[in-house]
């Protein structure tokens, strides 16, 4: 009987022994596997590893990447998109027009431009202003005259102003004091300067002189200490609320040109900021010992943000080609599967778009579709997206994206 029972026994156990050792290999081998890690190529991500190691086809060090990564795009804060310089551009309803680019620069725009000269003659005793490019404030002093003429202007004015109270009903006493306080206004003396000499009643050589509008110190001619005649140059000063944009066109060209005609124009560093200009004169004249001429517009630069001497890149509409984006070269990615762009679809995530591509020049590449109005399109920066998807996901970004 006892022999029954323990035989017994071992039948009913060992179907669940059976069936632990089972599960325990299952458990195992889902832990082996959560455990493998796959690693990837950054340069080709058709290369697929279970181990590290070395790409075959470039010879890169293989990186780990999420196996199991769905999510079709990058999300970076705002600290990572600043560290990967990411720009963005908003296409407009119409796209950009086929363009032909013009080298162009930035120049100071002679109708902001003024220069002031000594109104007096006599030795410069103190400059307010040592150097170019500080900023000056109309009224602000600029320098301190020492003047015989203009203390004898002074005196003269005194004594019309004493005469012209002593007979008040003389007109000829006050035409005269109205001719003497006109003279020391025509020789730079501001009201306050005769109201403060009338109340002191005391003469003085020496003279300062302010500022009679804002800008930028362009140009010092003199010197403290300097001696000076009536009209000698002393300063010029530049307001850079605007600038002139000039460009260089083949005499050919010109006919495709006309005043009044939209330019397009990027400043390098601001790509992402293109100003809308026209074409306000164009140079009759070709330039000595080249076959160009010049056409000239003029650019808004109420914050000052551009300078004078700057490079700019200036893009002329094509006629009889019509409209198509056009997009900076870096902003497309292209590889053997095709190109795509990146989209900031909300803000800090970003995701690849499948496009097609048409005519290309030097700065710019032709998207002929694949993009529509509203989309806003990293154009600077994008290599690094694709780089980085690669890194994280271990796969192309275009793969299973579909165009637009």
């Amino acid at each position: 009987m006892i022999m029954k029972r323990i035989y017994l026994m071992i039948m009913l156990l060992l179907p669940l022994t059976v069936l632990f050792s089972c599960s325990e290999e299952k458990i195992s081998d889902a832990a082996t596997a959560a455990v493998k890690e796959t690693y990837t190529c950054p340069m080709h991500p058709q290369v697929v590893q279970h181990e590290m190691g070395t790409c075959p086809v470039c010879g890169m060090d293989l990186v780990r990447f999420e196996k199991g990564a769905v999510d079709a795009g990058l999300l970076l804060n705002e600290q990572q998109k600043t560290l990967a310089n990411v720009k963005t551009m908003t296409i407009g309803d119409n796209g950009i027009a086929s363009e032909k680019q013009l080298n162009g620069r930035l120049v100071a725009n002679p109708e902001q431009t003024s220069f002031i000269s000594s109104r007096v003659a006599g030795r410069l005793d103190k400059l307010f202003v040592r150097q170019t490019g500080e900023q000056i404030k109309k009224g602000q002093p600029l320098y301190q005259i020492y003047s015989e003429q203009l203390a004898t202007l002074q005196q003269e004015f005194l004594l019309a102003m004493e005469q012209s109270a002593q007979f008040p009903d003389d007109k000829t006493f006050s035409q005269i004091f109205s001719a003497a306080r006109q003279k020391l206004q025509l020789y730079g003396q501001s009201e306050g300067q005769i109201k403060s000499l009338q109340y002191s009643r005391k003469t003085s050589p020496n003279i300062t002189f302010f500022a009679p509008e804002s800008g930028t110190v362009a140009e010092l001619s003199v010197a403290e200490g300097q001696y000076v005649t009536e009209g000698s140059p002393l300063l010029r000063l530049e307001g850079y609320q605007s600038l002139w944009v000039e460009a260089d066109v083949y005499a050919s060209e010109l006919g495709r040109i006309k005043e009044g005609q939209p330019l397009r124009v990027v400043v390098p560093g601001w790509e992402d900021q293109p100003q809308q200009v026209k074409v306000s004169f164009i140079n009759p004249a070709l330039q000595p010992g080249a076959q160009l001429l010049q056409i000239r517009a003029t650019l808004p630069n109420p914050d000052g943000r551009w300078q004078a001497g700057l490079q700019a890149k200036v893009f002329v509409e094509q006629t009889g080609t019509g409209k198509r984006l056009t997009l900076p070269q870096n902003a497309v990615i292209r590889n053997g599967q095709g190109a795509h762009v990146w989209l900031e679809t909300k803000t800090g995530y970003f995701e690849p778009r499948i496009v097609e591509t048409g005519a290309e020049s030097a700065d710019g590449i032709a998207v002929t579709s694949g993009l529509q109005s509203g989309d806003k399109v990293v154009i600077s920066g994008a290599y690094l997206l694709y780089s980085e998807y690669v890194l994280k996901k271990g796969k192309d970004p275009m793969a299973g994206v579909h165009k637009s």
